[in-house]
């Protein structure tokens, strides 16, 4: 219950930062990157309906069709993200209506437009969710073809960025490619800070200590193999094991304190997968 309590938490903190960063900063200044949003920012300029309510209904219209193509399944893991972002917006819309951006730097509000969103989207991922949007349509043609889905989403992006340096002027249209061409490697950067681990090899003479205070203080395990030193032709004993950032310092640190003369290495990792980090 305390997993899924924890899970529900971070779906609806996520969603809600993507909700506030989209609103506040994206739709305020007219830019057009980004899938449904973006779009939702060019068919607001019409004046058909507002920006929050058009990414409300395509955003139901696509969960409709992902319900009916790819089943429950996916409902279950999208749904609840896709309908809270969409009702955020529209209730945004409603509570605080913005008719000028926050402030008179453009720059600013886009760095906040790529980052608020790209942090919820990563946080998102990272648990195996997502907002829905174009993302659903890239579930369905993943299901039934063979067609490039990266390519084509960053072609409709293109294309809507076109658009808008049509609609809303050159200015803006390069404010929105700028944002087009950070935000996908801003959400790879935060996925990979927040699955950041230390991975250690540790060259020794007496692996024992280590090892107990891996398994007994740090609540992790680790893996012991025979070597010999190609210089010296003594035996040695090199210890695997992958930590967190926090307990990487500690282990560094009582090596240092009790073993110095110990070698190790230490490797940034974002692909640990097993017990006590990621599955399968």
């Amino acid at each position: 219950m305390k997993d899924k309590f924890k899970y529900f938490l971070l779906l609806t903190l996520s969603t809600l930062v993507m909700a506030i960063g989209t609103y506040f900063f994206k739709f305020a200044n007219n830019f057009t990157f980004g899938g449904i949003t973006g779009l939702a920012v060019l068919v607001a300029r019409s004046g058909v309906m507002s920006a929050g309510d058009f990414n409300f209904v395509m955003n139901m219209i696509l969960l409709i069709i992902g319900l009916i193509v790819l089943g429950k399944k996916f409902a279950a893991k999208t749904a609840y993200c896709s309908i809270l972002l969409s009702v955020a917006l529209s209730a945004l819309e409603r509570i605080y209506p913005m008719s000028h951006p926050l402030t008179d730097q453009p720059m600013l509000e886009l760095c906040y437009a790529i980052a608020l969103p790209a942090l919820g989207s990563a946080v998102l991922f990272n648990i195996g969710s997502s907002s829905g949007g174009t993302d659903i349509i890239a579930m369905i043609l993943k299901k039934y073809s063979s067609f490039d889905i990266g390519r084509a989403l960053i072609a409709t992006d293109i294309l809507i960025t076109v658009a808008g340096c049509f609609v809303f002027g050159i200015k803006t249209g390069l404010y929105s490619f700028l944002g087009l061409a950070i935000r996908s490697f801003m959400i790879d950067t935060f996925i990979e800070s927040f699955n950041l681990s230390k991975y250690f090899n540790v060259v020794c003479d007496n692996p024992d200590p280590i090892c107990d205070y891996i398994v007994n203080t740090l609540d992790r395990s680790a893996t012991v193999c025979d070597a010999q030193g190609a210089f010296s032709g003594k035996d040695k004993y090199i210890i695997f094991t992958a930590l967190n950032r926090i307990q990487a310092v500690k282990l560094r640190n009582y090596i240092k304190a009790n073993q110095p003369e110990a070698f190790i290495l230490i490797s940034n990792t974002s692909e640990i997968i097993g017990k006590g980090f990621h599955s399968i």
